[in-house]
């Protein structure tokens, strides 16, 4: 090898590790989560036009570079957003009411107790098919396996 396929060599390396270098400061600036119990009735409610948003936590864990969970109240007839896709993947599981999930581009019903689960990438959505509010609890991660830069 040469001295010019040493340096390329070199100035490869170092451009591959500036995200990662970028991505490890982002999270260091952030508290990582820590083991919590937090009662329903602490968690802050925020009016919406489609009825209420609870947020409970979002950022890193010991193992995740995000975590974001929250969990949202939709009026009858709405839905949270189009379908839409993400690299995270996403876990709801129905508290009350009745809904349409959207999995692999079909609309299934699921009640109390149900849980859809979201693959990385696959298009998903979840309206309110019932004639009162429904509430989900909605858990997104992303892990560095995904191979995508935090947003």
């Amino acid at each position: 090898m040469t001295k010019r396929d040493f340096s390329l060599i070199g100035i490869t390396a170092l451009v591959m590790c500036i995200p990662m270098a970028i991505i490890a400061h982002k999270n260091a600036d952030e508290p990582v989560i820590q083991t919590v119990a937090i009662d329903w009735k602490d968690i802050k409610v925020a009016k919406t036009a489609k009825g209420e948003s609870r947020k409970v936590f979002n950022g890193s864990t010991e193992t995740l570079e995000k975590l974001d969970v929250h969990i949202t109240t939709l009026n009858p007839g709405d839905s949270s957003h189009a379908p839409h896709h993400h690299p995270e993947e996403e876990m709801l599981i129905v508290k009350e009411g009745n809904v349409k999930a959207l999995v692999d581009g079909e609309w299934k019903p699921v009640g109390p107790g149900s849980i859809v689960f979201e693959g990385s990438n696959h298009v998903h959505a979840i309206k309110n098919n019932g004639n009162m509010p429904c509430t989900y609890y909605a858990i997104q991660w992303r892990s560095t396996k995904m191979g995508v830069a935090a947003k």
